[in-house]
């Protein structure tokens, strides 16, 4: 795992996802499962009970990605950053309806996009095989 860029990031996003899932939930009692306004996480985030079981599910996957291996891991980056992508972007226009069912705010956008920027770049663009021609 040392010498894997996307073995540590799966395996440091996986186990921060994981931590934010499970403590999402102590600030959500008395919030319905998928309400559009939910408790602020660090005071900042906004999360339901629905948004904590999809850090919990993205957390597991990357972990489990990150200690099984680099292919795992590139395509769990890949996968969740090009979702993340997509959810930073689609949120801001969906914050004020009824369709934002993950009670999300404009700080989950921005971090949502980072965590993307990192995920797609970890995935994308480290531990590429070097090929070779023979002739």
């Amino acid at each position: 795992m040392r010498t894997s860029v996307n073995r540590l990031v799966a395996t440091i996003f996986g186990a921060v996802y994981l931590l934010v899932g499970l403590l999402g939930f102590a600030v959500t009692g008395g919030v319905s499962f998928i309400a559009t306004e939910g408790g602020l996480l660090l005071g900042i985030f906004e999360v339901n009970p629905l948004h904590n079981i999809a850090h919990l599910l993205i957390g597991a996957a990357l972990l489990i990605a990150g200690l099984s291996s680099v292919a795992a891991a590139r395509t769990v980056n890949t996968v969740v950053g090009a979702v993340y992508l997509l959810l930073g972007i689609v949120g801001f226009f969906i914050v004020d309806s009824a369709l934002n069912i993950l009670a999300l705010n404009t700080a989950d956008h921005f971090l949502h996009l980072a965590s993307a920027i990192i995920l797609l770049g970890a995935g994308l663009g480290a531990d590429k095989r070097s090929r070779t021609a023979t002739v």
